[in-house]
């Protein structure tokens, strides 16, 4: 009985629906807060496009203050050399902004031909009084936010070490047409845009390592196949038409095929696919149901749903080989997991009381933590490339949106459309 109830509790939801550089670390945000000057971009020279300065200062003032490593000096606290061009460090005047608290320092400039956009970038650093780093970006005007998101990258990887995950897509599905269809947004929610068209289930989207196709399983035939889609031409391609269920497959991060969980022969059980969809033997088998797999970083593990010992929970296997290592035992109903990208951590979703929430775990099962908390659902948790972020659904009053939060659970706000049912996130690499 229990393993009908989840295997009911995987499939009909569906079904019902359509009837129906420094030491610095972003998990631990506020701990030590860079005091950061963002000034309003400056024409270069010829007219003066004011939208366009408010909106590179929007994406990045968002996208640096989501990180959770900065605190913004106030704009009203400026002085004359925010005023200023600025793009070398002789032309700074760095006492100015030392007066103000600020360790580092945005200026910047945009000019505008036409259609083409070029933006200059810097990044200073004021006690040093030197050019941390600087990019010049050109393009369409339509480029705007994205090369505002990729700055704010750089400055992450300036200051950390590691780049931001900014300039990257969320795959996701929603239902604003009636029926369960693929979209696609950027990283801050922007963009929004439809992939699919096949006016019936689309589930568990996943994108490739590359970021350019996105595997994800539809009804569109009546049976749950396996399709990849090439985002920039739209062409889509069948990987698994097996019989039964072709469902949750996830790209290796390393780009050598997919584990994917398929029914053919009976119990659904997970298989590795090669990027053609030949099938290159079980990375997963039990009596029990085993769904949902995600890779390690290396691709030499992954981490699945299992009820093999009952209740549904994760487990964790080597590649190659059919044993596998409980790694919750915490909760009666265990779901949905996600490697992080930096290996150390595993999130995934846990319903207590009829109510899912997410959490993570260190891979040997220490340090669990709960991570978001209130009367509605949250699960199917994603990470953002860097790790430093989780995107997942979440459901308040029968209504789903996907979310997104800093990977110690602070920061929580809506990225999908208002009003607009959104489910089942994937977070792409970089652009």
């Amino acid at each position: 009985m229990k393993r009908f109830l989840f295997y009911l509790s995987i499939i009909l939801p569906f079904l019902m629906t359509v009837g129906a550089r420094a030491d610095i670390e972003i998990s631990a945000p506020g701990q030590q807060t860079i005091p950061l000057a963002l000034t309003r971009f400056l024409p270069q020279a010829g007219t003066s496009h004011p939208e366009i300065a408010r909106e590179i200062e929007a994406v990045l003032t968002n996208d640096l203050d989501f990180s959770g490593i900065f605190n913004l000096v106030d704009p009203a606290a400026f002085l004359s050399d925010a005023q200023k061009v600025g793009l070398l460090s002789i032309d700074v005047d760095f006492e100015q902004w030392r007066m103000l608290g600020a360790e580092s320092l945005i200026k910047g400039t945009y000019a505008v031909r036409g259609d083409e956009l070029v933006v200059e970038a810097r990044l200073f650093d004021v006690q040093r009084r030197r050019l941390s780093t600087g990019r010049r970006y050109v393009g369409k005007v339509k480029d705007l936010r994205r090369m505002a998101h990729k700055f704010a990258d750089l400055v992450l990887q300036e200051l950390t070490g590691i780049p931001g995950p900014f300039n990257t897509k969320i795959a996701y599905i929603s239902m604003r047409t009636g029926k369960r269809e693929l979209y696609l947004m950027d990283s801050d929610g922007f963009s929004d845009q439809r992939l699919t068209d096949h006016r019936s289930i689309v589930l568990n989207p996943d994108f490739t390592p590359d970021a350019k196709q996105i595997v994800y399983t539809s009804y569109k035939s009546g049976n749950p196949d396996l399709y990849r889609q090439e985002l920039s031409s739209g062409k889509e391609t069948i990987l698994s038409a097996r019989k039964g269920l072709n469902v949750t497959a996830r790209n290796n991060p390393g780009g050598d095929g997919l584990a994917v969980s398929l029914s053919f022969e009976g119990n659904p059980e997970i298989y590795r696919l090669s990027n053609s969809g030949k099938l290159n033997g079980k990375l997963a088998s039990s009596w029990g149901i085993d769904i949902n797999p995600t890779w390690s970083p290396d691709g030499k593990q992954i981490a699945f749903v299992s009820d093999r010992q009952g209740n549904p929970n994760v487990f964790i296997s080597d590649v190659g080989s059919n044993e596998a290592e409980r790694l919750t035992h915490n909760g009666k109903y265990n779901a949905t997991p996600a490697w992080s990208p930096r290996g150390d951590r595993i999130a995934f979703s846990r319903m207590i009381d009829g109510v899912f929430d997410i959490y993570t775990i260190r891979v040997d099962g220490s340090d669990e933590r709960r991570l978001t908390f209130g009367g509605g659902n949250s699960e199917h948790p994603a990470w953002s490339p860097d790790g430093r972020f989780l995107v997942y659904t979440s459901e308040w009053n029968g209504r789903k949106s996907i979310q997104v939060m800093r990977a110690d659970g602070t920061g929580i706000h809506r990225l999908s459309p208002v009003g607009v049912d959104a489910q089942q996130p994937a977070w792409s690499l970089r652009w």
